[in-house]
């Protein structure tokens, strides 16, 4: 039984990640903001992780450590899209409150939880089309892509750090119909699921931009 830990998993893309998991045998470490989720498994444990809060990084790593010895998977889905964030003019107050939730706090919750990460690990990061330098224009959103380039930076950062011990990948989802994008995505939280599920299980090369199972131009 591998150990998988899914922040955001109570709901959208993290809890259908969850459930696809369970589904298949595994034990999922999941995180939400309120530490619950609506709903339950044998193998399901829920902690609370406020991204933007340092201390509750810190809790929600070492709660992580008390529950087990290894991880085998981390996949960073937990994010935010402010709802002001929708004009070409970055709000300066916007880019801080999207970078500490969907950069700054991944980042840190990522290094607090790698020692547990065993060696043939992997870990995923949920990016965007939006963080990729080929796709995006002057757009709408500029702080929701400036998050995601940067953990897409990351991702390569990481990939280079831990060659040879651990796979780390970024994924670019699809436009999925949840919350974030007020339902009116292309697919459901279940299809974006069961592409990165087949994604963990196949064998890749560490520090890609993924999409459907295919490379993703930066």
């Amino acid at each position: 039984m591998k150990t998988i830990v899914i922040t955001g998993a109570s709901r959208g893309i993290g809890k259908a990640l969850a459930e696809r998991f369970l589904a298949e045998g595994e034990r999922v470490i999941g995180t939400s903001q309120s530490g619950t989720a609506d709903y339950e498994h044998p193998n399901l444990i829920i902690i609370q992780l406020e991204l933007a809060s340092k201390e509750s990084r810190e809790s929600c790593a070492k709660k992580i450590a008390e529950l087990t010895e290894s991880i085998d998977i981390l996949i960073n889905n937990a994010g935010i899209w402010h709802p002001t964030d929708n004009k070409t003019i970055i709000d300066v107050a916007v880019l801080q409150e999207t970078l500490e939730v969907n950069m700054i706090g991944p980042i840190d919750f990522t290094e607090r939880v790698l020692p547990l990460v065993k060696k043939g690990g992997q870990i995923i990061n949920l990016s965007s089309r939006r963080g990729s330098m080929s796709y995006t224009t002057a757009d709408i959103y500029p702080c929701y892509c400036i998050s995601k380039a940067g953990i897409n930076m990351f991702t390569r950062l990481l990939a280079a750090r831990l060659k040879n011990k651990v796979t780390v990948s970024a994924v670019h989802p699809g436009v999925v119909k949840t919350e974030m994008s007020d339902w009116k995505g292309e697919i459901l939280p279940e299809e974006a699921a069961d592409d990165i599920y087949k994604l963990t299980m196949s064998d890749k090369e560490t520090g890609q931009f993924w999409y459907k199972g295919e490379i993703f131009p930066w």
